[in-house]
């Protein structure tokens, strides 16, 4: 074990348990060794890791990609969801390739220890969707444009690290630290995302069973959760962090408002305005919509049916807020360029670089249903502007 042991961890008691912390970095070796051989000499009752099910069954189960149907997702509304999971994912697989080892091993290593040897095992992280989530509702639009241009800006973020910085993710969490970099700027995004996981995996820790328990978290979690085992923290404050938030009434109104505002402004051309101007207005309306819509279908290599659907749908879709450009092209993309069982198995080499988003049909489908969405939504404002002159 490269650490002598008892530098390896931190013991705590609280109440008439021993709770032992460890750590690691997600893309470290040394911290994979570190949890293997801390659990083997300690064999504590119960074993903590920092995943949820979700995340857990994606690191033991590699063909996991293989059962996904895209098709399914898509219409459920989960593919910005799945979107945002590949962005931070991809970032982890980067920097893990500078290290020599795959993101989550030591998570993965220590979970498979404590069932090898017949421990007790325990799942501790909130589940990922309602953090994301939770980040989603409770943020503000300026703030929600600023994390979606952190987390894609992290796509396109070529890093080549020297040694002294590669030493430096050794030991760290990469990913909670960028996470954190992200909550000095928004700090309201940094209690979701850190703080709230603190409290919630201090509440499983010390609430997991036996006397003896052993947790292995991210090292950016580790002051935190110290912190946490040592307060009272209520049933009911987990209960409430562990909920996706109601959309606002804004956001509930806000997608209505937008195509209330078009269609009122084409009924009151028609009646009060200038015909020809109206006719003009409507061609405009088509025209944008359509055009900047396929336009990023096309920047995205969508298929050439798709780059079409796009044209016709986002006119129409810009006045349904039930349903967006990128649901349609992103489904047409997953019907006429399916992707295969190589794209399924590949998709997370594919994203460790700019080029694997379009290689890979899977992350194609993904950029197709955002490229389009973006396009359709500059065209809807850019039109609004030359529906007022119906009335010129």
């Amino acid at each position: 074990m490269p650490q002598d042991t008892e530098d390896a961890y931190t013991r705590l008691t609280v109440g008439e348990k021993e709770i032992i912390l460890i750590g690691t970095a997600h893309i470290s070796q040394e911290s994979v060794d570190t949890v293997t051989t801390a659990i083997k000499e300690l064999q504590p009752d119960t074993v903590c890791v920092e995943l949820d099910a979700q995340r857990y069954q994606s690191l033991i189960n590699q063909k996991g990609w293989e059962s996904l149907n895209l098709k399914d997702v898509i219409r459920k509304g989960q593919l910005p969801f799945l979107l945002a999971n590949l962005a931070l994912s991809s970032y982890q697989k980067r920097m893990g390739l500078q290290t020599g080892v795959k993101p989550g091993a030591e998570l993965a290593a220590a979970a498979q220890t404590a069932v090898d040897m017949g421990l007790e095992m325990e799942l501790v992280d909130r589940n990922i969707r309602t953090t994301l989530l939770r980040v989603w509702r409770k943020t503000g639009l300026w703030n929600k444009i600023k994390v979606m241009a952190a987390l894609f800006g992290s796509l396109f973020e070529k890093q080549d690290l020297d040694e002294q910085e590669l030493a430096k993710l050794r030991q760290s969490d990469t990913l909670s630290s960028m996470l954190e970099e992200m909550g000095t700027l928004l700090p309201s995004v940094k209690q979701i995302l850190v703080d709230e996981r603190d409290s919630y995996m201090a509440y499983h820790i010390k609430n997991a069973p036996g006397e003896t328990i052993l947790a292995v978290i991210g090292a950016a979690h580790q002051p935190g959760i110290e912190r946490q085992l040592q307060l009272d923290i209520p049933a009911e404050t987990i209960e409430d962090i562990s909920q996706v938030p109601e959309k606002s009434t804004t956001s509930r109104m806000l997608p209505w408002l937008i195509p209330a505002i078009v269609i009122a402004l084409f009924i009151g051309g028609f009646f009060f305005g200038n015909p020809e101007k109206f006719a003009d207005a409507a061609i405009a309306w088509v025209l944008a919509n359509g055009i900047l819509s396929a336009t990023g279908a096309l920047l995205a290599w969508g298929h050439p049916i798709t780059v079409i659907s796009a044209f016709f749908a986002a006119p129409l879709t810009s006045l349904n807020p039930t349903i967006g450009a990128g649901f349609v092209t992103g489904l047409v993309q997953a019907f006429v360029a399916a992707p295969t069982v190589r794209d399924m198995e590949m998709v997370g080499e594919d994203l460790i670089n700019i080029r694997g988003w379009w290689r890979n049909r899977l992350a194609r489908v993904m950029l197709v249903f955002l490229f389009s969405s973006i396009g359709s939504a500059a065209g809807t404002f850019i039109a609004l502007g030359w529906l007022k002159n119906m009335f010129q």
